[in-house]
């Protein structure tokens, strides 16, 4: 079941802005809002695309973590 969407689309910005930020991604779990795994985050970090739920969930953990606000733009190349 080939459905022409490209899945794997590489290292994605939200990984550089963690190891800027010293975050792993436990640190993001730990801070969620919302219900959220490791699998999530790694598969951000490593360009597995996800869903639009799934993206929003990072988001706001990462801006919980940092303290910063980011964008999804900020943090995934392939919106």
């Amino acid at each position: 079941m080939e459905d022409g969407i490209e899945r794997n689309l590489g290292e994605q910005p939200i990984a550089h802005i963690m190891a800027e930020a010293g975050l792993k991604p436990h640190d993001l779990v730990a801070v969620a809002p919302e219900p959220m795994t490791h699998k999530m985050v790694a598969r951000a970090c490593k360009g597995r695309r996800l869903t639009p739920n799934v993206q929003h969930k990072v988001l706001k953990a990462l801006n919980a973590a940092t303290g910063k606000t980011y964008t999804l733009d900020d943090l995934f190349n392939y919106r």
